[in-house]
């Protein structure tokens, strides 16, 4: 697999440069955005794997889920004026991160779940063995795209913090370190303080990142950076807060996996915890906590747009 090359359309900009958006309406944004994402994942995804283990991971990966991540990558690289070859890759990266941990999550030895993004999971289709495989070849993808040999796609300096924030927030310190928790808290009560800590890491760490990654594409101040890492960290935790009301309001196939099985597995929820009007409200606090971070960054209105409708999406999301 060539992993140096560019994709069409996705050439540099300098760090710090402004970047005029190519759409001011938002799902038009998305769609094109998404677009350059998709294509640039079915390029490399199993492109040199064997057959078997080809089809398993563009199974895991291809024509399915929100890319939000990819999204958030995008459009904090936007924001900071960032390197456009090296933004899409990195969004790419931390998708490949994500769909080979729904993988390993999905599994027997896990979640045991049948349904991911309205179809069988992986190991279902293909057998547990090849979707081991196939988690553990798109989590070194994921890596391999962010270190190509010709610098013009990322900076050789920008290419070791991407991997820096990526590794940590895929980690004992982060997402692995949050499954773990999960695992070990099934059938107990956990304070919200604990809940809190265990999301921050399973699932709010590799959002962070998202965020993080995207403005490492360019060439921001520290406080810039800094309110954008807690924009993202609250955006992350409020997709968990979300997610844990959608599991209990909505059903399977508005979700596209098994609705109610948290309820089943007896896992602590922040509905559970809370309640489901109190987990509501939280929501949407956290929510404009995520707002007050975009206008702490100093950016303008115009810089954070993107970010903005994204943390708007993630709170009014109905799957």
């Amino acid at each position: 697999m060539n992993t140096t090359a560019s994709m069409p359309g996705m050439q540099p900009f300098a760090s710090g440069a402004t970047r005029e958006p190519a759409c001011d309406d938002f799902p038009a944004w998305c769609a094109q955005q998404l677009g350059v994402v998709e294509q640039a994942l079915t390029g490399w995804v199993g492109a040199q794997a064997p057959e078997t283990l080809a089809r398993a991971m563009r199974y895991a990966v291809l024509d399915g889920g929100k890319r939000l991540r990819p999204l958030l990558v995008l459009a904090a690289s936007e924001a900071v004026g960032g390197h456009a070859s090296a933004a899409l890759r990195a969004a790419c990266s931390v998708e490949l991160i994500h769909a080979y941990s729904l993988v390993h999550d999905d599994m027997p030895c896990m979640d045991n779940d049948v349904l991911r993004r309205g179809k069988p999971t992986v190991h279902v289709k293909f057998g547990e063995a090849d979707a081991l495989l196939a988690g553990d070849a798109l989590q070194a993808l994921a890596f391999e795209l962010l270190v190509p040999e010709d610098a013009s796609q990322i900076p050789v300096t920008m290419q070791a913090e991407l991997c820096r924030l990526l590794a940590r927030a895929a980690g004992s310190e982060g997402m692995a370190g949050g499954q773990a928790i999960d695992l070990a808290s099934v059938g107990k009560q956990l304070s919200r303080e604990q809940l809190q800590h265990m999301h921050r890491l399973k699932t709010g760490a590799l959002l962070q990142a998202s965020v993080c990654m995207g403005v490492a594409c360019g060439a921001a101040s520290s406080a810039v950076r800094l309110a954008l890492g807690h924009f993202g960290t609250v955006v992350g935790l409020a997709f968990q807060v979300v997610d844990d009301i959608l599991d209990v309001v909505a059903d399977s196939a508005t979700l596209g996996k098994t609705a109610g099985k948290d309820a089943v597995h007896d896992k602590p929820t922040y509905v559970s915890l809370l309640g489901l009007q109190a987990a509501k409200d939280y929501a949407q606090q956290l929510h404009q906590e995520a707002l007050q971070a975009l206008h702490a960054s100093g950016l303008g209105e115009v810089q954070t747009a993107r970010l903005r409708a994204l943390a708007d999406m993630v709170v009014q999301r109905s799957n």
